[in-house]
């Protein structure tokens, strides 16, 4: 029979695998990856963008709020927070999502999803250029490795007879280097003493009201109704926002800004895999042959996480 020790240390030991920050990048990848399918469905259904990416951060609010509320942990931002709140807000969640959901509708949901997975190159030469964290040898070649990948795939859609226009190929590319900024920033700015979900509420509540200001500027109204005509996606992306967030900012804090980065390669893949099943997209044989080289990248990342540990 166990002692009270014995299941301490397995309590313990099962915490801290739900904590691994190799656990915390495939969830929070797997999780990004359905934005992708998602956020098909609303531009086919003509839902604005801005509203989208909307939808997004007001599910992580509204799913955060009453979590941090019962811990006692809702803290306003004072100082370096506020500076830190406002500019990720804008480089890591209101341009990228915009370009993001703009972008979907146009080159479909699966190759958005590969070019999202450039990030992790551009992360790691911000991070080697700023000296921040780096991996190792075995590290970078994952992550080289996931890039070639996604060349071939990138390769293999912009020839296909239905390539997307070259502005929305050129904007696709952009993401993944806001991304990047984006990644470097949070590490590089983290408030002292700032918790993950405190951070997490705060950015996507500054986004929302910068959301909000563009619909009014632009339409004059923030055009709710639209939401209407694919309710079941828009309730399903506000709690897959909601569920990945707060995942997200503790693989920041835990794992840095390169291995943060490399959830685009999980939710690439994912986004291909449910772009094709739920959608209907279908991609050639070498798309596919880039996607399992994408798939060897992760897995190298993986060894590279636990071997350094």
């Amino acid at each position: 029979m166990m002692t009270p020790t014995g299941k301490n240390t397995v309590r313990t030991a099962g915490s801290a695998a739900f904590q691994s920050p190799v656990f915390l990048l495939l969830v929070t990848g797997v999780l990004f990856g359905f934005n992708f399918p998602l956020g098909k469905i609303a531009g086919d259904a003509g839902i604005s963008p801005v509203l989208w990416a909307m939808i997004v951060s007001g599910g992580v609010c509204v799913m955060l709020l009453p979590v941090l509320v019962i811990r006692r942990r809702l803290e306003i931002p004072k100082g370096r927070m506020i500076r830190y709140v406002i500019i990720s807000a804008l480089i890591s969640f209101v341009i990228p999502n915009i370009l993001l959901f703009s972008v979907i509708p146009r080159a479909g949901s699966g190759y958005t999803g590969i070019m999202f997975a450039l990030s992790p190159v551009f992360t790691l030469a911000l991070a080697a250029l700023f000296r921040l964290k780096t991996p190792g040898w075995i590290g970078v070649i994952g992550i080289v490795t996931g890039l070639i990948g996604a060349t071939i795939v990138s390769i293999t859609r912009g020839v296909a007879p239905e390539a997307p226009a070259a502005i929305w190929i050129i904007a696709a590319m952009v993401i993944p280097m806001v991304l990047a900024c984006g990644n470097i920033y949070r590490t590089m700015d983290w408030p002292d003493g700032a918790l993950p979900d405190v951070l997490a509420f705060w950015s996507h509540g500054f986004s929302v009201v910068v959301f909000i200001a563009l619909l009014l500027v632009t339409t004059g109204t923030v055009p709710l109704i639209e939401l209407s005509q694919a309710p079941v996606s828009a309730l399903a992306q506000a709690i897959v926002a909601g569920l990945t967030f707060p995942i997200y900012f503790r693989l920041q804090q835990q794992g840095g800004p390169v291995l943060l980065s490399q959830i685009s390669y999980v939710a690439a893949a994912i986004g291909l895999i449910a772009a094709t099943v739920l959608l209907g997209e279908r991609y050639g044989t070498m798309t596919w042959a880039g996607a399992a080289i994408i798939a060897v990248g992760i897995a190298i990342t993986i060894v590279a996480q636990t071997t350094r540990r």
